[in-house]
C-alpha cells in the first residue's frame, strides 16, 4: 500500500479518483445523449429499459436494487415510460400488494434500435470493446469495494 508520504501531493486534483470518475460519468452520458434522443430517452430510463429488455416483468422492488437507484427516484422514470408507452405498471404475479413493470410492444420493438447503441458508443469513445469491458470489470470491483 502507498503511504501518503510518498505521493507529492495526495491532494491533487488530478490524483483523486472520485474527480476522474465523476468527469467519466459526465462525459460517457454526454455520448448516449444523442444516441437516446431518437428514441425519446434520457440516460437513466435508458438505464431501466436495459433492465427489462433483460427480464420482464421486473418489480419496481427488484428494479431498483439492480439499478442501485432509490424508488423515489425510479418513479418518475418509469411514469415517463408509462406516458410513452414504453412500458406499463401492473400488479406483480408473486405480489398482488407489489407494482411490476412489463414492457408493451413498442417497448420491446425498441430494443431493435438499441441495439445499435453499444456499438456507436465503442466507435465514438475510439477505444476497443475489450478495453471497455476491462474498464467495466474494474469499475465494478470499485462499487463493490466501496459498498
Amino acid at each position: 500500500m502507498i503511504g501518503a508520504q510518498s505521493i507529492e501531493d495526495p491532494l491533487a486534483l488530478e490524483r483523486q479518483v472520485c474527480f476522474a470518475l465523476s468527469v467519466a460519468s459526465r462525459s460517457v452520458v454526454a455520448v448516449y445523449r444523442p444516441l437516446l434522443e431518437p428514441m425519446g430517452l434520457t440516460h437513466p430510463q435508458y438505464l431501466v429499459m436495459l433492465a427489462l429488455w433483460q427480464q420482464s416483468p421486473l418489480s419496481i422492488k427488484d428494479l431498483s436494487g439492480l439499478l442501485q437507484l432509490d424508488p423515489g427516484t425510479l418513479s418518475p422514470l418509469v411514469k415517463r415510460l408509462e406516458t410513452v408507452g414504453y412500458v406499463r405498471r401492473e400488479r406483480d404475479r408473486r405480489d398482488e400488494r407489489a407494482l411490476a413493470l412489463q414492457l408493451t410492444e413498442t417497448g420491446r420493438a425498441l430494443r431493435t434500435e438499441a441495439l445499435k447503441i453499444p456499438f456507436k458508443v465503442v466507435d465514438r469513445l475510439g477505444m476497443t470493446f475489450e478495453e471497455l469491458m476491462v474498464l467495466n470489470k474494474v469499475l465494478h470491483r470499485v462499487i463493490e469495494a466501496a459498498r
